[in-house]
């Protein structure tokens, strides 16, 4: 079997104290890639650092919604600066969070538009994070994808089937973290069951969201193999086609991976 963690936080507490040992855990299993996501602009040194001494780990750098209160100035050219290093194959995390609301909302709609143009001009996809904000990201993703050259991934998708329908048909991928394996996800769980196979991910959100049977525990990229195994038998599908599928998905997505 052949996976891809395509969203981690490896620098993270939980994680950090024992990178390389997760790391040897999660390719025991099969997982042979890793996206490290940066969710402020001080840790894409360090998320990167970490792609430089891994040859299945790559980087992103971005600033989640929750930190743009604390990044007022930040713009795309600071991203597109350093989405120079060649082991950054995204911008993001990026987008919208109305559910906590820690930062301004106006605030996050200024930062998601600066990653948005940023990935315009540096050719790379976006992680999109939302929570509670639909309609906001759907109007703002829809005028990014008329403008040209945008693409990208709504990361541990949890919401609506018409959000996920959009997305999709704006061209973006869908990713199904652990939370596809919770009891009360039913919803989630019906949409799994019709996602196009080409426009799917698998990812962790690890240290956060461990799925079944490892709740309770520090998530780890190893356990997106549960997460893969889960939604194939959820499809009818056999482990190893969806496992080689979202892996293809990932590398034709994110294909600076690829070179």
């Amino acid at each position: 079997m052949r996976l891809i963690d395509s969203h981690c936080h490896l620098n993270y507490e939980g994680l950090a104290e024992r990178q390389d040992e997760v790391l040897e855990n999660a390719r025991a299993r099969g997982v042979q890639g890793f996206l490290n996501i940066s969710t402020r602009q001080k840790e894409w040194g360090d998320v990167i650092s970490v792609a430089e001494r891994h040859d299945d780990v790559w980087a992103t750098v971005g600033v989640h919604p929750h930190e743009a209160d604390a990044h007022p100035d930040l713009g795309a050219s600071a991203l597109v600066d350093g989405a120079k290093h060649p082991r950054v194959i995204a911008i993001g995390e990026c987008g919208l969070d109305y559910f906590y609301d820690k930062s301004d909302r106006s605030a996050q709609r200024e930062r998601f538009q600066a990653h948005i143009d940023a990935a315009r001009e540096a050719r790379l996809p976006l992680v999109v994070h939302t929570r509670d904000a639909e309609g906001d990201t759907a109007q703002i993703l829809e005028a990014a994808v008329r403008g040209g050259g945008v693409t990208g991934v709504l990361h541990c998708f949890t919401g609506s089937a018409e959000l996920a329908r959009k997305g999709l048909d704006l061209g973006f991928y869908v990713s199904l973290s652990g939370i596809v394996t919770f009891k009360n996800a039913r919803d989630l769980q019906d949409t799994a069951k019709w996602l196009p196979a080409d426009q799917m991910l698998v990812e962790t959100d690890s240290p956060f969201l461990a799925p079944v049977p490892n709740r309770g525990k520090v998530c780890e990229p190893a356990f997106v193999a549960d997460t893969a195994n889960f939604v194939a038998e959820l499809r009818g599908e056999e482990p190893e086609r969806l496992a080689e599928t979202t892996t293809e998905n990932f590398f034709r997505l994110f294909s600076r991976a690829s070179a």
